[in-house]
């Protein structure tokens, strides 16, 4: 099982000194020191206008680590894929391709903040169906050596090319699952799957059940499973103190971060979100003891050995690891990068 370094960037929280500005140049230096402890990628969210995440280019901010580092993989965590013209998409991720050398794994999403939405003048109710399609023809544009036509119900053009080229043909590409829709377009087009944890126990049970299930669509599509990959968040505590503060520090990330971002109004969330509904409930509730391995690696490194290696029998074959959330300070969560490498990684060699 591989492992790679993942973030938002959150940086919404009451009297937080840290700018946005600090925070993206602590992003930078975070993701191209994964590739010095030696793990295997980088994977950089996008959020606009949002009270959770402040990065809203990962695009050029992985351009960046590409020129700084040799083989580190470089993701989008994701591309919020609604809010942007699949032609514009293709392109830009096809040159990162082409300038990393063929490093690209590309990951789509369509995100659950309404209030990103608005300014771009996107339908949020009919995100999913613009997400699909979106998606459907980014990837014909990267695998066609000629012109492509597309006339759909949000998107129509004629005979374009996009250039350059993207190195590998095509690009792996994962579609982000918190639902059942997103498991059943991942398994339709033969793309990979990323999922929460914490999503796929309430959703599905747990990770081997959402395993199964987009292995069945993969097969009733006449597809092959591409990949799965899984984020966790991590803290390492050595003794109690050091296990409540890292509690605590996830707790605020929910608390002040996620809750205002998710859909949560009965009245006006979409149909295809309703299942966030009942993830903001038990956000509002929960409690330290609350914290368990359906989202968060806390404590030792044999404890955190021993849940990863229940996630690698479910059958993923990377996780991608939140080190820097929850105003975790840059030296720390570097200090966490290496020691992860050091005293974890190693068991699934």
């Amino acid at each position: 099982m591989k492992f790679g370094y993942f973030t938002l960037s959150d940086n919404h929280y009451e009297d937080n000194p840290r700018t946005a500005n600090e925070l993206i140049a602590d992003i930078l230096d975070e993701a191209v020191y994964a590739e010095e402890v030696g793990l295997h990628s980088a994977w950089i969210g996008e959020h606009h206008f949002s009270t959770l995440g402040v990065l809203s280019c990962p695009d050029l901010v992985l351009a960046q680590v590409a020129a700084r580092t040799r083989c580190l993989r470089l993701a989008p965590a994701v591309t919020v894929l609604p809010l942007h013209h699949p032609i514009r998409v293709a392109e830009s991720w096809a040159s990162l391709d082409l300038l990393s050398g063929g490093r690209v794994d590309f990951a789509a999403g369509r995100g659950y903040d309404r209030r990103e939405y608005g300014p771009f003048r996107v339908s949020f109710e009919d995100n999913q169906a613009i997400f699909g399609e979106g998606l459907e023809v980014v990837r014909r544009l990267w695998a066609s050596e000629g012109q492509v036509s597309h006339h759909g119900r949000f998107h129509s053009f004629d005979e374009v090319s996009i250039t350059p080229k993207p190195v590998q043909r095509p690009i792996p590409t994962y579609v982000a699952s918190f639902s059942a829709p997103s498991v059943a377009l991942a398994g339709r087009l033969g793309c990979g799957l990323v999922v929460a944890p914490f999503a796929a126990a309430m959703t599905f049970g747990g990770l081997r059940a959402v395993a199964e299930r987009y292995g069945d669509e993969a097969a009733r599509h006449g597809n092959r499973p591409f990949g799965l990959k899984c984020s966790y968040f991590i803290h390492f505590a050595d003794n109690k103190a050091g296990e409540d503060a890292a509690r605590a520090r996830q707790i605020r990330y929910y608390k002040e971060c996620v809750i205002p971002a998710f859909p949560s109004d009965p009245e006006t969330t979409p149909a295809s979100y309703r299942y966030f509904i009942e993830i903001v409930d038990r956000l509002h509730k929960v409690r330290p003891e609350d914290l368990t391995e359906n989202s968060v690696l806390i404590g030792s490194p044999q404890r955190i050995i021993e849940v990863l290696k229940k996630v690698e029998a479910a059958g993923f074959g990377e996780v991608i690891l939140y080190f820097n959330v929850g105003l975790k300070p840059h030296a720390q969560v570097k200090d966490e990068m290496a020691r992860f490498a050091a005293e974890v990684a190693p068991a699934f060699r």
